[in-house]
């Protein structure tokens, strides 16, 4: 297999000879618990850095606040970032923070590896060592693959960008205190002071 590093603080791709089949990449990953991964649409493995206290702090708020939206809301069901989704174009990705409506699953619905599925709304948070353009590329690949809305926040520049379904623009925040949820996750209000800070 070849390994490939773009830049430091890239994360690593594992290139197989041949495409890693779904089957193989969650059986990679229950053999690896320690890393975090994707599988990319082609089959390549990408290998995720651990993140900072920072990063780690403000991620748990944001998961902490769309859990406790979501059991307040009754819609649907929120998610952390260990969870993994395999998308319509055979990529393998884990947002930051996710919720699926009630409609589409449950807790009882079958939980195979092997079943397709895309959240209605994902986070994604940019960590320091973060490259910008392929979190851009990502929240794109979310959209693609049905996402209705997904939000890429950026501590260090205090913007969060607004991905939605069924067009190309994307809004850009700057310097908001707070973003306010739309379509599938109307009424969700996430407050970033502290997530700024």
């Amino acid at each position: 297999m070849q390994l490939t590093v773009n830049q430091l603080g890239s994360p690593l791709r594992i290139i197989p000879p041949e495409p890693l089949s779904v089957e193989q990449f969650w059986q990679i990953s229950s053999e690896n618990p320690d890393l975090r991964m994707e599988r990319e649409a082609n089959g390549d493995l990408i290998v995720m850095t651990p993140t900072t206290r920072r990063t780690g702090f403000r991620n748990s708020l944001i998961t902490i606040a769309v859990g406790i939206w979501a059991k307040q809301d009754g819609r649907g069901y929120a998610f952390d970032s260990n969870t993994g989704y395999l998308l319509p174009d055979g990529s393998i990705l884990s947002p930051d923070a996710s919720w699926v409506s009630r409609d589409r699953w449950t807790p009882t619905s079958d939980d195979e590896y092997t079943t397709v599925l895309a959240p209605d709304f994902v986070i994604e948070l940019r960590s320091k060592s973060d490259r910008l353009r392929p979190l851009q590329q990502k929240m794109k690949t979310w959209i693609d693959n049905g996402v209705q809305l997904a939000w890429l926040i950026d501590p260090e520049h205090k913007t969060v960008e607004v991905y939605r379904r069924g067009t190309d623009r994307v809004d850009i925040l700057e310097g908001v205190t707070a973003v306010y949820g739309e379509a599938p996750v109307g009424g969700f209000i996430l407050e970033l002071v502290e997530i700024w800070g």
